[in-house]
């Protein structure tokens, strides 16, 4: 099982090399505060000197650090310096140069800290990928997370306790982490902000191991027994205690290797009944023990986690297409598959039906039958009209000489005028009918034909032919409404069987009301002997004619030759003013409404179903009938393949990550596969 860690490693080598961190690798997080020894227990592990030193907050960005246990007798040749080295480290940002001296490790560090997070102290999340060979190391995975802090000094961020926070947080609440909370021991545990920050994302401490560091450095009188034993603050994973190398260790130059042992015999003479259980010996064999055990915890769920990305990567890498090879033939099935969709949509047999709003036929439908069809019906027959605007064309078509009956001119003249007020909505349906098949053009775009984002100037053209072909249609369908409801203004058939049923029913209606007049007249009063009508057959006809003059006008005086007692203009058209209509000009007034009303629905009616089907003829059917002929003429030109097919370059570089991840992912599938086979598992 000792050769799980190395396994994890290789996996994480595969997945840096596309610099994903979509898979949650088991791995030690180190958290703990600013000099609370997080960089001496680490140094301790590699039993090296490799970290920065410096006060204040030193590491400002993470740190992944890989211990890869080698056997002494492989030795790796380092070409770069011509010498041989039993320890060496490796950069993921310098590729394979390879390092043997310890201090250039630590000055690339610092260098590639500066580059990326600035010289101000502020701090940045993208990890530093380091590796370290050497036979004194046990197989292990680390981080080495920015210590907490809690006041910003000197020119640090105003948030850098958030940033430090947040930053410690990303990498913990993985699941697959280890918490390695380290505290000093010379502070009160029940502080300790490690041992917080840690139960915030693992409650109940099952990947939580605490460290103790500075046992040497406590008060006079104190020890750390009852912290190590677990009285104070338990911890499930276990505490550990360690001896630190002090400030004048490092400064004198103090190795490793000397505090190591300077460490056991400080516990041997402290704490002999636990010596055996602390120290960082025992540390590192505590951590790969747990990692070791961790990481087969976490294998199966690794195995699914890759399994199901391989798959979404695999399809996604399909969505973007393969590269052009035969381009006559890739153009040709691009224009036939768009044409296709566009069809489809109209038709409602599209592939990705729009579950969010109409589209398509389904639009178009709505517009023919609830938008035109209401709009039609919300239109009064009598709108514009009034009462004296119809008793004016009465007058106007009876000429010099008073009619005995209502004149059909004066009916035409006004039905025409209503029936032309159908024309306005009806191009208006025109209009919204030529937007959606604009709209359709994007949804198609969008999510039927996918594969035109490849080639913007191949989406463009497309677009651009498909506007420019329903831009000519559009005048054609308009000119073809306009001529529906010129057809109804140029004849009035009165003949038509609806208008002649309800003539016939209005006029027994104006005959019935006749009679019910006459039986209202008094008995004494016969026919013959009834006063003398005026020319409209009604006794107030004189009257009417004078409310029609100007005020303070009389009518002309009795008798030949009498002088008019007011000055009468007679060119001044007397404008109708509001007053009570006679009898007889009432009952021609209804009468033109009822036939211009009966008249209007049947038109109305003619409209309602022409105009749609002249759209659906003109506009609609030819745009489907004719597109894919415009796509081919207009697009498939071999002048043109070049231009049109040119990939954008997001296109290349999504296609590009997607198949390097889609390797990793296939690469890393592998490496769970030898796992099962050699029974690690």
């Amino acid at each position: 099982m000792e050769a799980l860690i190395p396994v994890i490693n290789k996996l994480q080598d595969v997945f840096n090399t596309v610099g994903a961190d979509i898979i949650q690798l088991p791995q030690i997080a180190v958290v703990g505060t600013q000099s609370s020894g997080k960089s001496s227990v680490l140094e301790s592990l590699v039993g090296r000197d490799l970290l920065p030193r410096g006060t204040g907050i030193v590491t400002r960005r993470p740190l992944i650090l890989q211990l890869v246990h080698v056997d002494p007798g492989d030795v790796r040749k380092n070409d770069d310096i011509g010498r041989e080295g039993e320890e060496w480290g490796k950069f993921l940002h310098t590729k394979n140069k390879i390092y043997t001296d310890f201090d250039e490790i630590r000055q690339e560090i610092e260098d590639e800290t500066e580059r990326i997070s600035g010289n101000n102290k502020g701090i940045s999340d993208e990890p530093i990928h380091l590796k370290i060979f050497s036979p004194h190391v046990v197989n292990l995975t680390l981080v080495d997370l920015p210590g907490i802090t809690k006041v910003p000094v000197g020119d640090q961020p105003k948030d850098i306790e958030i940033q430090i926070r947040d930053l410690i947080l990303k990498h913990i609440s993985n699941p697959n982490c280890i918490i390695l909370a380290v505290t000093a021991a010379n502070t009160d545990m029940a502080t300790s902000e490690a041992l917080k920050v840690a139960r915030e994302v693992d409650s109940d401490g099952r990947r939580t191991l605490a460290v103790v560091t500075k046992l040497d450095l406590m008060d006079a009188g104190t020890d750390a027994m009852d912290v190590l034993m677990g009285r104070v603050i338990p911890v499930k994973l276990g505490l550990i205690g360690v001896v630190n190398r002090s400030q004048l260790d490092i400064n004198n130059k103090k190795s490793v290797a000397d505090a190591i042992r300077d460490e056991h015999a400080f516990l041997q003479k402290k704490y002999p009944s636990l010596a055996n259980r602390n120290g960082t010996k025992y540390l590192a064999r505590t951590l790969n023990r747990l990692l070791m055990h961790h990481i087969r915890d976490c294998l199966p769920e690794l195995k699914t986690r890759i399994n199901v990305l391989a798959a979404q990567y695999q399809s996604l890498l399909g969505s973007y297409g393969e590269p052009v090879e035969d381009q006559s033939a890739t153009l040709l099935q691009l224009i036939t598959k768009f044409a296709t969709e566009y069809c489809n949509t109209i038709e409602g047999t599209a592939k990705y039906i729009e579950t969010a709003e109409l589209c398509g036929g389904a639009r178009i439908c709505y517009i023919f039958h609830e938008t035109f069809g209401r709009t039609l019906e919300c239109v009064d027959p009598l709108g514009g009209l009034s009462t004296i605007d119809i008793l004016t064309a009465i007058r106007n078509a009876t000429g010099p000489r008073p009619s005995l009956f209502v004149p059909e001119v004066s009916f035409e003249l006004l039905v025409k005028k209503q029936v032309k007020r159908l024309e306005e909505p009806s191009l208006r349906c025109v209009e919204l009918v030529h937007e959606e098949m604009q709209r359709i053009i994007q949804h198609c775009s969008n999510y039927s034909t996918q594969e035109l984002q490849r080639f913007p100037k191949l989406h463009e053209a497309i677009v651009e032919v498909v506007t420019s072909l329903l831009r000519k249609r559009l005048p054609i369908t308009n000119e073809m409404v306009h001529n529906l409801v010129a057809i109804e203004l140029a004849y009035i058939n009165t003949k038509h069987p609806d208008f002649a049923d309800a003539c016939g029913v209005m006029n027994n209606n104006i005959e019935e009301q006749r009679r019910n007049r006459m039986r209202e007249l008094p008995a004494a009063v016969t026919r013959d002997k009834a006063p003398a009508a005026g020319p409209q057959g009604d006794a107030d006809s004189t009257g009417a004619w004078r409310g029609m003059l100007k005020k303070g006008e009389d009518g002309p005086a009795s008798g030949p030759g009498s002088p008019l007692k007011g000055a009468v203009n007679l060119l001044d058209v007397p404008v109708p003013v509001a007053r009570k209509l006679s009898s007889r000009e009432q009952r021609d007034c209804e009468v033109i409404e009822r036939l211009i009303k009966s008249y209007f629905l049947i038109v109305r009616k003619n409209i309602q179903d022409s105009v749609p089907k002249a759209v659906m003829h003109f506009l609609v059917n030819h745009v489907k009938d004719s597109l894919q002929s415009e796509l081919v003429g207009q697009l498939y030109k071999s002048g043109l393949l070049n231009e049109l097919l040119t990939e954008s370059e997001d296109m290349a570089q999504r296609r590009k990550e997607a198949a390097d991840m889609l390797q990793a992912l296939q690469k890393a599938s592998q490496v769970i596969a030898e796992i099962r086979e050699t029974h690690l598992w």
